[in-house]
């Protein structure tokens, strides 16, 4: 009976410190995360130089007290174009992810609703999209209609429709038949109604977490293809188009491609940590 007693509060300790990193670790994420928003909002907060004023004189300076993330081939300072650089990547990410989450309501909501024909359309055609790597669907958009902000995001978020279509389906499909929809239809309410009110909130909320996941993911896409050229344009302060630009000197200057590289990561990190936090405190595990 002591044993067991004793046991108890081993355990308990025991958990608490697996559990005490990961908190912290997850208020980390959610402070860096905080930092990029509030940097892409108010970028003159964090940086107080021209993202894209030139001086020859300073090209190459390495990181030290005067530039913190050292300066590049035309004496721009990285750290500044880093800070004005995350309103354009995250602008791109959810931009990106809209459109994606867009496309995928339309193509969900039809299969789910549409009846077996429509479903089995709608399903082929998912099927095709999926048959091409998402980066490599972005490519081969990016390729027909141009290279620049506008096809990037359309393209990166056509990259990500599928996935997204497949998880609206299957929410579709659980919630149709659910008792508040029954009952909005025993009303008499008119059938958009239905699915504006009732099915498509209930059918959305557990993809709120994939949504947030979904703005890093778009991010690295995004950054990819900017690194190939076919996104944002040189010099604007975009990360992938600094890692493009930066991949010449790589050798003699590391923090060209290093500084914007660990934001992408540390970006895409911090949305996932923090999508994954969210849906712990949905399903009430926190």
């Amino acid at each position: 009976m002591s044993e067991g007693v004793l046991e108890a509060p081993t355990v308990q300790r025991r958990v608490q410190r697996v559990a005490r990193p990961r908190r912290i670790g997850t208020w980390l994420a959610l402070v860096f995360l905080f930092f990029v928003v509030l940097a892409a909002i108010v970028p003159q907060l964090f940086a107080h130089s021209d993202p894209l004023g030139i001086m020859p004189h300073d090209a190459f300076h390495p990181p030290g007290w005067t530039h913190w993330f050292g300066t590049d081939q035309s004496g721009r300072d990285i750290y500044t174009r880093i800070i004005y650089g995350s309103r354009q990547s995250l602008f791109i990410g959810v931009s990106a992810t809209a459109i994606a989450m867009s496309i995928a309501i339309v193509l969900g909501l039809l299969a789910g609703l549409g009846g077996p024909r429509i479903d089995r359309s709608v399903g082929w055609l998912v099927e095709v999209l999926f048959a091409f790597p998402s980066l490599v669907l972005a490519l081969l958009f990016v390729a027909v209609f141009g290279s620049g902000i506008g096809p990037l995001i359309v393209a990166t978020g056509l990259g990500g429709s599928p996935g997204y279509a497949r998880m609206v389906r299957g929410q579709v499909l659980a919630v149709r038949n659910a008792g508040y929809i029954e009952a909005a239809r025993a009303l008499g309410h008119p059938p958009l109604r239905t699915i504006r009110r009732q099915l498509l909130p209930n059918a959305m909320r557990p993809l709120i977490v994939t949504l947030t996941m979904g703005v890093g993911q778009a991010i690295v896409w995004a950054s990819a293809l900017s690194f190939l050229g076919l996104g944002a344009k040189p010099p604007a302060p975009e990360w992938g188009t600094m890692l493009s630009m930066g991949r010449d000197f790589v050798a003699n200057a590391w923090w060209l491609t290093f500084f914007p590289g660990l934001f992408i990561v540390l970006t895409t990190l911090s949305t996932t940590v923090a999508g994954r936090y969210m849906q712990q405190r949905l399903e009430g595990r926190l």
